[in-house]
């Protein structure tokens, strides 16, 4: 797995995307004691706004960057989302109103919709190869538990000597370096792609494309089903752990890093697996077992839960890492099957806008049936909506689902360019993908 840090543009580009990572896990934590501060008892709500800022920043922002991503030089760009994020990070412990918390949470997360699909969608171009693009994939997923795991360690060490408003200096500075490391690459230049029509049309192609790509499709029900289990795992744990089974903080990480060590594994086995087995195959195997184990979940739950059950929910969040880990790395290479060059940027930031769509979905449902219904009632309903986002997968993810598919070109010349290319025999020759030759899927 770790050959792929050979190449040293992805070398850069994997260490500023984990000091990036760090910085943010510092801020998270950062967050939630300046909510406490500025709102008392009512941090909750504070953060629960500031949490739907932040995906409708993702939802609304994504898509505008991915239509002109392509457009504009990608290191200066990345380095410009790095520099505003930093900026804000610098000025958020200075605020003291929570509309200001608001309106800064807003450009950072602006920021990152912008940072983050552009720089995916650059991964694929600097590696080339399937096999060492799949090897980042998996790497960048143990980036993500990493943090996940070290940063909330990190934060309580340095909180143990300094304020909490000096963890944004620390989020400042990750994203400085992250910078800088991107400034040391020399990135593959995008081909300069002439805007047609609208902004409407400009900033709705990346779905369009994406909606009209059956395998998409399904990639978007399996990330359904994966929003269910992260969300009932993110928001519920500190309930489950401590108000139902009356234990403590220390148990809350421990529980926490159950699901991160299930996905640090799944991520470790995943290349092989890859190698071997569809990645169809994968995902769908994933998507069950995530609806199977939150199922067994909500039937084990009980009204008089004791300290006991403290292992069922160990094992449970371990197996929901995997799976989930399982189903959400190898949409990448879907992606990357599924797009040209030119239009990577905007597909990339689709996948980005419509699964945080999932999300947005799965936290309210898990948060507010569990406070209202209770543990059991959260579980129950994480289950149905993965057992909804799995079934939808597997009827609409084709089975059989080759690169190259038999189509004609009824509406092109004889002398178009793209016979000659494409159709050099009469034949389809090329892999197929929803671009402006070809507008829809052919019909089999």
């Amino acid at each position: 797995m770790l050959s792929v840090l050979a190449n040293r543009t992805y070398r850069h580009l994997f260490l500023a995307q984990i000091i990036a990572l760090v910085g943010t896990g510092l801020a998270t934590v950062a967050l939630g004691l300046l909510a406490y501060d500025i709102a008392g008892a009512d941090a909750g709500a504070v953060l629960g706004t500031a949490m739907a800022i932040k995906m409708v920043a993702y939802i609304g922002i994504a898509p505008i960057v991915g239509a002109y991503a392509s457009r504009l030089p990608r290191r200066s760009f990345l380095v410009a989302m790095d520099v505003i994020r930093g900026l804000v990070a610098l000025a958020l412990p200075f605020v003291d109103q929570v509309w200001q918390v608001y309106v800064l949470i807003f450009v950072l997360q602006s920021a990152s919709a912008g940072f983050t699909p552009t720089f995916q969608a650059t991964i694929p171009d600097v590696l080339p190869e399937e096999k060492d693009y799949t090897r980042a994939l998996s790497l960048s997923r143990l980036a993500y538990d990493m943090e996940s795991l070290t940063s909330p360690m990190l934060a309580a060490a340095l909180l143990t000597v300094m304020n909490f408003h000096w963890l944004f200096s620390g989020t400042a500075i990750g994203f400085a370096c992250s910078a800088l490391l991107v400034l040391t690459t020399v990135l593959p230049r995008s081909t300069a792609v002439k805007a047609k029509g609208g902004i409407y049309d400009n900033t709705t192609r990346g779905a369009r494309l994406y909606l009209r790509t059956p395998r998409l499709r399904g990639l978007l029900a399996v990330t359904l089903a994966a929003a269910a289990a992260s969300a009932m795992v993110i928001v519920n744990t500190p309930v489950l752990v401590q108000a139902a089974l009356g234990l403590g903080q220390r148990e809350v990480a421990i529980s926490l890093a159950a699901f991160g060590g299930g996905s640090m594994l799944a991520a470790l086995l995943l290349p092989r697996a890859l190698d071997r087995l569809p990645d169809r195959t994968v995902m769908l195997a994933a998507a069950a077992a995530m609806t199977v184990a939150l199922a067994v979940l909500a039937l084990a739950w009980h009204g008089h839960a004791s300290p006991n059950d403290w292992g069922v929910i160990l094992a449970g969040w371990a197996v929901l890492g995997i799976a989930y880990s399982a189903s959400i790395t190898p949409g990448g290479r879907l992606l990357r099957r599924s797009s040209g060059e030119d239009d990577r940027p905007a597909l990339f930031a689709a996948q980005f806008a419509l699964s945080h769509v999932c999300w947005l979905i799965a936290y309210p449902l898990a948060g507010q049936l569990g406070a209202a219904g209770g543990m059991g009632a959260a579980l129950a309903a994480s289950a149905v909506l993965a057992l909804v986002g799995t079934v939808i997968a597997f009827r609409i993810w084709p089975a059989n689902d080759p690169e190259i598919l038999a189509h004609t070109h009824d509406d092109l010349a004889p002398d178009h360019p793209h016979l000659a290319e494409g159709h050099p025999d009469g034949t389809a020759s090329h892999a197929f993908m929803i671009d402006e030759l070809h507008p829809h899927w052919p019909l089999r």
